[in-house]
């Protein structure tokens, strides 16, 4: 049986970070994000269950000052499994396979594929430990990160907390009829750009977001509804194509000679909105 008794079918969320100024410039621009995350597992054996599901992200600003808007989508397939291996120990392996552009004429060269794997250890019933790697192909060379976290749920299930860093985390308390929550999410994408421009283009988005949010629980307490505010950093740095690292681990670039194209981008406040479709597990399906 493990601590976190729930699985989130769908996500939804749609944002908008103000106020982002360019380097050396007094033009500034917003950023607008819009996500949506399907997982769907699939049970095959007491063992092993089947993962599959599918992400959609897409991203709206001006790259540079005086610039028109451009849009970033990135979609991902997601396929694994994961397995108990025994009372203590199960792992998690997905592949993630993904079209990452402005999607003005997809080619091969908006493909990537990237991948992780989890392992998980139960020291207690309500308190998970988690070790993993993720890695991914991009437009600027290699990106991995090493994934250390845990899962806890206080015994009275009022104070929870979800994470793995430098990824993502979620602290947060029940009040009744609500929650109340911090969380932090590290965002590393990458996006080939089709615009006709020579050489070709490619942007890399390295963006947190640190952000405190109110919950509501509806329908049972499966269908959530957030609202959040907080700081987004807006790194949305434009390369030329073949400008490229040697390789990135976590927050370390290697052989990072390349030369920017557009100004930094300052971060700003965020406000967002989230919809989460819950579904509970029971103590029989969790055993």
């Amino acid at each position: 049986m493990l601590a976190q008794d729930y699985i989130d079918l769908f996500k939804t969320g749609y944002g908008k970070t103000f106020n982002n100024r360019f380097s050396n410039s007094s033009e500034e621009t917003e950023v607008t994000t819009f996500d949506a995350n399907l997982t769907y597992p699939l049970v095959l054996s007491d063992k092993n269950t089947f993962i599959t599901g599918a992400s959609f992200n897409s991203g709206n600003l001006q790259l540079f000052p005086n610039s028109g808007n451009t849009s970033l989508y990135s979609t991902t397939l997601k396929i694994g499994l994961a397995t108990t291996i025994n009372e203590k120990w199960s792992s998690t392996i997905v592949l993630l396979p993904k079209i990452a552009s402005d999607y003005k004429n997809i080619t091969g060269d908006d493909f990537y594929i990237g991948g992780y794997a989890v392992l998980k250890r139960k020291k207690k019933e309500n308190l998970i430990y988690r070790f993993g790697l993720y890695a991914s192909s991009e437009a600027f060379g290699i990106f991995s990160t090493p994934i250390i976290g845990w899962y806890y749920l206080s015994p009275n299930n009022k104070f929870e907390m979800d994470v793995s860093m430098p990824i993502a985390a979620d602290i947060n308390y029940t009040l009744g009829f609500a929650r109340v929550g911090v969380d932090y999410y590290g965002i590393g994408r990458s996006y080939n750009l089709n615009q006709g421009t020579l050489p070709k283009q490619y942007v890399d988005q390295s963006s947190l977001e640190f952000l405190g949010y109110l919950q509501f629980n509806t329908l049972k307490n499966s269908l959530l509804i957030r609202a959040k505010a907080g700081y987004a950093t807006s790194n949305y740095e434009v390369y030329a194509d073949g400008d490229t690292i040697d390789f990135g681990l976590s927050a370390f670039s290697f052989g990072d000679n390349r030369t920017q194209l557009n100004p930094d981008i300052s971060g700003g406040l965020l406000l967002k909105f989230e919809a989460i479709y819950r579904f509970h597990l029971s103590k029989k399906n969790k055993q």
